[in-house]
């Protein structure tokens, strides 16, 4: 990596599998010591913060099980530092299709903050649709990403009550409004972090663009003046707009969860390339200790 010198800390977060499958994206890690590796190779890439979603090996499919995420989380942080979040089971989706209670829905997410292995925590403040471009031409139906306003409440209570930072999935501008907002009326909630989810492959939200992210930003900083903020997304190469992440003060999430479908690229390989284009853009990758110390001040 580069010297520090008065270059600004930017904080990379490696997505390595999300709930696609290997059908969707084939070179996602699947078993418990898979996902392991591969944490620990992105943060050595230089990945502070380290996202991930459990599998059940058998059906090859997302398994919201607080036993399959403690193994993943100590495996990963007893070879590095990295802050080691987990996902919610996607409400609306093949793997979840069925309506779910608040309770069931952050059943995993409470039980890990119980043995307090959780540093941040998914709370999504929104519902969008989710349909693939490819799936839309050829007539399929794609799926409403759920995520009630109870649904947000137990959520952000749960994680206040064990002082765990949510991070925010921002599909859409209304998201960071009501996102500012509900978190607003929690008392004790660590500031959320909010991610600006861009697309190329499917029709939320904005493409990766600068004037989009200038519209995400200005409408945070109305919303949440001095909240941080990354890039990130689904379906979508954001690494062409780390230039302006970076000019603009933000973070940077990239990985196989957030990839085009069918990326030909490694998890460390898209977090090394990552890292390179924040430090020629004039920042630093941060530590995870950076990190901590950031949302502490």
């Amino acid at each position: 990596m580069a010297g520090s010198g008065a270059a600004r800390a930017v904080w990379l977060e490696a997505a390595v599998n999300g709930p696609w499958s290997r059908a969707r994206q084939p070179g996602i890690p699947i078993s418990v010591d898979e996902i392991v590796a591969d944490g620990i190779a992105c943060a050595r890439a230089g990945a502070a913060i380290v996202h991930v979603h459990p599998y059940d090996v058998a059906t090859g499919r997302q398994r919201d099980d607080p036993d399959i995420y403690q193994p993943i989380i100590e495996g990963i942080r007893a070879e590095v530092d990295a802050v080691v979040y987990p996902t919610l089971p996607l409400a609306g989706s093949p793997d979840a299709p069925e309506p779910m209670a608040p309770q069931e829905r952050f059943a995993a997410v409470a039980e890990l903050c119980r043995r307090g292995l959780l540093e941040w925590a998914v709370v999504d403040p929104g519902t969008t649709t989710l349909t693939h471009l490819d799936d839309l031409a050829a007539g399929r139906d794609g799926f409403v990403y759920l995520n009630p306003d109870a649904h947000v409440r137990f959520g952000l209570a749960t994680v206040a009550a064990a002082g765990v930072r949510p991070a925010y999935a921002c599909y859409e501008p209304g998201f960071t409004r009501f996102g500012a907002a509900i978190a607003a009326a929690v008392p004790g909630l660590p500031e959320p972090v909010y991610r600006f989810m861009f697309t190329e492959g499917f029709h939320f939200g904005f493409p990766p663009r600068r004037y989009a992210l200038e519209a995400h930003r200005r409408l945070l900083a109305d919303s949440a003046a001095g909240a941080q903020w990354m890039i990130a997304g689904l379906a979508v190469d954001v690494r062409p707009l780390i230039p302006d992440a970076v000019e603009l003060g933000g973070h940077v999430r990239v990985g196989l969860e957030d990839a085009p479908f069918g990326c030909s690229e490694s998890n460390e390989q898209l977090v090394r390339d990552a890292a390179r284009r924040i430090e020629d853009a004039g920042g630093r990758v941060a530590t995870a200790a950076e990190v901590r110390a950031a949302l502490a001040a």
